[in-house]
């Protein structure tokens, strides 16, 4: 007789059998891959290969019918689908209740929207059958990002735009100085302020004595920045510091206040000063974001007088340090690139350039100055004045003329009113049409410009921030009464004059920016404004 059958087993659970049923109800079980024969307990030994009938093994079949409803039995059971009717509901419920809480304020209904879209998510992702990690990543990167509060400290402040109706309103209404606007404006540019000549300063004696709360050193100082008599980025923030300690050294704490909130007050005060008679330049923000960084970190121990002696001396080492020895250590940099034979152009008038061209020339140096100019200023004129004084070779020109002598240009040196985080020169208009005739020429360039007017922003165009200058003084020719053909006309509606005082120079055109902490290129900028503010946490 045959042996009896031995009733097959399931296998060990390393092993794995695949089945495949056919339409005759026969199963075909696919070979294992060869290995020793297990043996069973019996003692028999097995084989898992061949063919296999389900009414001869019913237990077997049983194994494997129950081994394929595990993972159905396993799995999380899906929920309802919803129809488009009652997702629209729910989405319709969720806005309601959104809009409810920013009426209402309140908490409890906020989070509840915040939870809705990542419910929704996992009902998404299980219809789909994808792994139900839509929260976890929505909550890290909730974690990641910063609070609303600190993104609102972060931000620098909004700038005032001046195509804003309701904005300037109330502005006007708070401001000392009201000057009548111009009415014919490039419409690219009127979010700039653009006045008409004149109007500021006889608002300002108007005005006069209701100014109480305006120092009389601050007063003056903003007369002459309106008169234009201040000029200059390192003389407007000289002027404006000294105006601050004199408003320091007069200031006398009123009963229950605190000096430094109320001192503070105080600057803020004569800052919105200074900037309705004249747009501030980004270095004398630097200047007045370091005021008040001192007047913050005073002592509680100090007294009025200690506080006040304190903050006047840090004053004095600003302007010492960060301006008047900062230009003589450019001057020092600078003069390294100076050989015998140059040819050195400069544009306008910059006192650090001056005070460069000025050191070479004491120092024995043989070179020749081209100084390009440019209307309605003329500032070069004043410049190749004082040049020629010293008994320097000169040449002068406008900046129309710049093509056909730039291949006699050996260096080009250029003053700068700001550098910003990307490399862009901000400075008086013109400057980059001569760095970009003189990138074309590869006659290398060079920015002289001081730390302190370093700045974090990126500025991309000479649209977004700049100032706009009287649009008479292109209109008219000084004492040329023979070309004056816009005379009276500057009122007319289809005539839009425009004046803008600074452009941007791209880095591509710059080869070196010679600063107090030494030369270096212009992608090295936001190193030197890393260290110029760790600088300000120990002054």
């Amino acid at each position: 007789m045959d042996a009896p059958r031995v009733t097959p087993t399931i296998a060990d659970p390393k092993i794995r059998r695949v089945v495949f049923f056919a339409s005759d109800s026969s199963a075909t079980v696919l070979p294992q891959p060869q290995q020793l024969p297990e043996t069973h307990p019996s003692g028999n030994r097995h084989v898992a290969s061949g063919s296999f009938d389900p009414s001869e093994n019913p237990n077997l079949a049983t194994a494997i019918e129950k081994k394929e409803e595990v993972p159905q039995s396993s799995s999380k059971p899906l929920k309802a689908k919803t129809t488009k009717a009652e997702r629209r509901a729910l989405q319709e419920a969720q806005r309601a209740a959104k809009a409810a809480s920013k009426g209402e304020g309140s908490k409890a209904v906020t989070e509840s929207d915040r939870a809705a879209p990542v419910k929704s998510i996992k009902q998404s992702s299980e219809k789909k059958g994808g792994p139900s990690y839509a929260s976890g990543a929505t909550d890290k990167k909730a974690g990641d990002r910063p609070l609303e509060k600190d993104r609102k400290k972060d931000a620098p402040p909004p700038q005032s735009q001046f195509d804003d109706k309701s904005r300037m309103e109330k502005a006007r209404k708070r401001a000392a100085v009201n000057p009548t606007e111009s009415r014919n404006r490039v419409e690219l540019f009127q979010h700039l302020p653009q006045y008409e000549h004149g109007t500021k300063l006889s608002n300002v004696e108007s005005k006069f004595f209701n100014l109480g709360l305006v120092h009389p050193a601050v007063l003056e100082v903003g007369l002459r920045y309106s008169a234009g008599d201040i000029s200059g980025g390192n003389a407007r923030c000289i002027a404006m510091l000294r105006a601050f300690q004199d408003a320091i050294r007069d200031y006398c704490t009123p009963p229950e206040k605190v000096l430094v909130r109320d001192l503070t007050s105080k600057i803020n005060s004569y800052v919105s000063f200074f900037t309705e008679c004249r747009l501030l330049s980004m270095s004398m923000g630097n200047a007045i974001r370091f005021v008040k960084s001192r007047i913050v970190n005073l002592p509680l121990s100090h007294s009025e007088f200690e506080a006040k002696a304190a903050l006047c001396s840090d004053i004095d080492r600003f302007i010492n340090e960060k301006i008047i020895l900062a230009d003589k250590v450019i001057v020092r940099h600078a003069f390294t690139k100076v050989k015998d034979g140059d040819v050195l152009l400069t544009y306008g008038v910059s006192c650090v350039v001056e005070m460069i061209l000025l050191y070479a020339h004491e120092l024995g140096k043989k070179f020749r100055v081209v100084v390009v100019d440019s209307r309605p200023r003329l500032e070069g004129q004043a410049l190749i004045r004082r040049l020629v004084a010293k008994g320097m070779s000169c040449t002068y020109t406008h900046i129309n003329a710049v093509s056909y002598i730039m291949h006699e240009v050996t260096r080009v040196l250029l003053g700068a009113s700001a550098v910003f985080s990307n490399g862009t020169v901000y400075s008086r208009v013109g400057t980059s049409c001569v760095a970009m005739v003189a990138h074309a020429f590869r006659v290398p360039v060079l920015i002289c410009c001081e730390a302190y007017k370093f700045h974090e922003r990126v500025l991309l165009d000479s649209i977004c921030s700049n100032e706009l200058g009287d649009p008479d003084a292109i209109a008219k020719v000084a004492g040329r009464m023979d070309v004056n053909y816009l005379n009276n006309r500057a009122s007319e509606d289809n005539l839009k004059l425009l004046n803008l005082m600074y452009d941007a120079t791209p880095s591509d055109y710059v080869s070196v920016i010679v600063t107090d902490y030494g030369m270096l290129p212009p992608t090295s900028v936001p190193i030197i404004i890393r260290e110029y503010q760790r600088e300000h946490l120990l002054l």
